[in-house]
């Protein structure tokens, strides 16, 4: 009822128009009559014509131009104040006016029905290119939700729906939707095709019901209206906007199969990659502990002393080098776990190095570590656990390593604190700098066996951290691992005493 009102409203305004234009070329006409001719008077009235024709509907210009016609005959062409035509040359003079005035006032209709449709045109394209730049950008489907609703109000008067599924069984459960509706988009969904007025399918219906997506990747449907038979330019675009809104939920789906797929397959390596430690780095250990120990229980008379401490030293050796290395296999199991959650707290880098000095020095008998920790830096909020076993990793390659003294520093900076680990051996090639941070990859530079996990391991907890780990090396001078952690602020208040 509204909208009936507002059109007959529009309707009204256009025929006043017609009135005023016709009353003010009649006036002007009668202004200038002592100053004009009468074929300049019938130029008023086409002029009068023109404007209506481009700013009125066809009835309404056509009408403007009949009555222009009968306004020149009845107050200017003689005899006047009435509608008869003496001369023929009067009569062929107002018939050619008269289809002057209707071809002009058809050729501008037409032509202004063209520039609104080439500015509806550029309207909607410029919609398709707005709505694909942001879709580009979302990781949801209620983003795309969000989006493909808010275009679709703003290029139909609606009530418009849009709903998404995975099958067109989802969409039974849709809340607030009418039967009608859930049956149409359901139907829609079954065909793959567009269902509604001028498609051929369903043409009684009210509204447009079309697919997101072809019969293999429906992602949902949307019921758009009004739907004109007629307006098959509105359909299409309608289409466009629904197929920009398929391709983006079809690429997200694809994203989240990828990122599947590469935690699949980085869990497969890591199980893979233990089994490798199990079969080489865990086993042989393993055998030199059985051994050792298989000599001590059935030799152990035989042996001397001297003998016995070499055989207990071995498995005592043997045994923190398999304790390591299993604690390094499990973080790096955990740490690339998806949905990791650390359980981080404000944290003293003083107390974790000096945590870590203390037990590294059972296996620092030269007193090689050498750190250089200020008080008084500020605190971290970090998982103690782990970033004590990065600074533990970090040290304990360096004494397997590197050659000479091993200077710790610790350091606090604009918004990060750094951590630094530098040796004075052989150093790492360039070609190697990059490979060391993988698991289980080894260098050449040395003879000593490792599980290749440490510095992988290292890594994975700067990361979890949101800090980075990097190695500055040059061969035959040593090298520099630095730990960089942000600092997050404000820092917690010290405790009152």
């Amino acid at each position: 009822m509204e909208r009936s009102g507002t059109l007959a409203i529009t309707s009204s305004r256009h025929w006043g128009i017609v009135i005023g234009l016709l009353s003010l070329a009649t006036i002007a006409g009668l202004v200038l009559e002592p100053y004009v001719s009468l074929t300049s008077q019938a130029m008023i009235y086409v002029l009068v014509v023109v404007l209506a024709a481009y700013k009125l509907e066809w009835i309404e210009s056509a009408v403007c131009a009949v009555g222009a016609v009968t306004a020149l005959n009845f107050f200017f062409v003689p005899p006047r104040w009435t509608f008869e035509v003496e001369s023929q040359e009067h009569f062929i003079a107002l018939t050619t006016m008269l289809v002057v005035a209707l071809v002009i006032s058809r050729l501008a209709s037409g032509l202004r029905r063209e520039t609104e449709v080439a500015r509806l045109n550029e309207q909607r394209a410029r919609q398709l290119q707005a709505l694909a730049t942001e879709l580009s950008s979302v990781t949801t489907p209620q983003q795309v939700q969000t989006l493909g609703r808010s275009a679709l109000d703003a290029a139909f008067a609606g009530p418009n729906t849009l709903v998404l599924a995975d099958s067109v069984e989802v969409l039974a459960r849709a809340e607030g939707l009418a039967p009608p509706v859930l049956d149409g988009m359901r139907c829609c969904m079954k065909e793959s095709a567009v269902l509604g007025p001028g498609t051929g399918r369903w043409p009684g219906l009210d509204a447009w019901y079309l697919p997101l997506g072809g019969r293999e990747q429906v992602s949902g449907a949307a019921c758009i209206r009004p739907a004109l038979a007629a307006d098959e330019m509105g359909r299409e675009h309608a289409q466009a906007l629904c197929a920009l809104l398929a391709q983006a939920l079809w690429r997200l789906r694809l994203t989240t199969s990828m990122l599947a797929a590469q935690g699949e397959a980085q869990r497969q390596q890591l199980q893979s990659t233990f089994l490798a430690a199990i079969s080489h780095d865990l086993r042989t250990p393993l055998a030199a502990i059985v051994g050792a120990a298989s000599a001590l229980q059935t030799q152990h008379d035989k042996l001397d002393p001297t003998e016995q401490t070499r055989l207990l030293d071995s498995i005592a050796s043997e045994a923190s080098y398999l304790n390591a290395i299993t604690e390094n296999t499990l973080q790096m199991v955990r740490l690339a776990s998806p949905g990791l959650v650390l359980r981080r707290d404000w944290e003293s880098m003083e107390e974790i190095v000096g945590a870590v000095l203390a037990r590294m020095r059972p296996h620092d008998p030269d007193h090689r570590i050498r750190a250089s920790v200020p008080k008084g830096l500020p605190l971290v909020r970090a998982d103690p656990v782990l970033l004590s076993q990065l600074v533990g990793n970090l040290l304990d390659n360096a004494l397997k390593h590197g050659e000479g003294t091993i200077d710790l520093t610790v350091s606090a900076q604009p918004q990060q604190i750094q951590l630094c680990v530098a040796d004075h051996g052989l150093g790492i090639a360039l070609a190697e700098q990059e490979d060391i941070f993988k698991p289980y990859a080894r260098g050449d530079r040395s003879g000593r066996r490792g599980a290749g996990l440490g510095l992988a391991v290292c890594r994975a907890i700067a990361q979890a951290h949101g800090g980075r780990l990097t190695l500055q090396s040059r061969a035959g001078e040593g090298s520099i691992f630095c730990l960089v952690l942000p600092l997050d602020v404000p820092q917690p208040m010290p405790e009152l005493p």
